[in-house]
């Protein structure tokens, strides 16, 4: 099924979980999910279903000085 991340569309498999979403995709360390403009939290990850068409936005935290 389709969905967008961060303005891409992507294929993902049916009833994909937002852990397994983040799991292949390779994110690691501080980040935050949105889906259709809702703050998803991590407590949530293991149970969100990802829904044909929803619109993520995944943005991960840069430190600097």
């Amino acid at each position: 099924m389709k969905i967008w991340i961060n303005g891409f569309e992507k294929e993902v498999e049916k009833d994909c979980l937002l852990a397994r979403l983040i799991t292949e995709m390779e994110i690691e360390g501080r980040f935050a999910v949105e889906i259709n403009g809702e703050i998803i939290p991590r407590a949530f990850f293991q149970s969100r279903i990802i829904l044909e068409n929803d619109k993520l936005e995944i943005v991960t935290a840069v430190g600097g000085g």
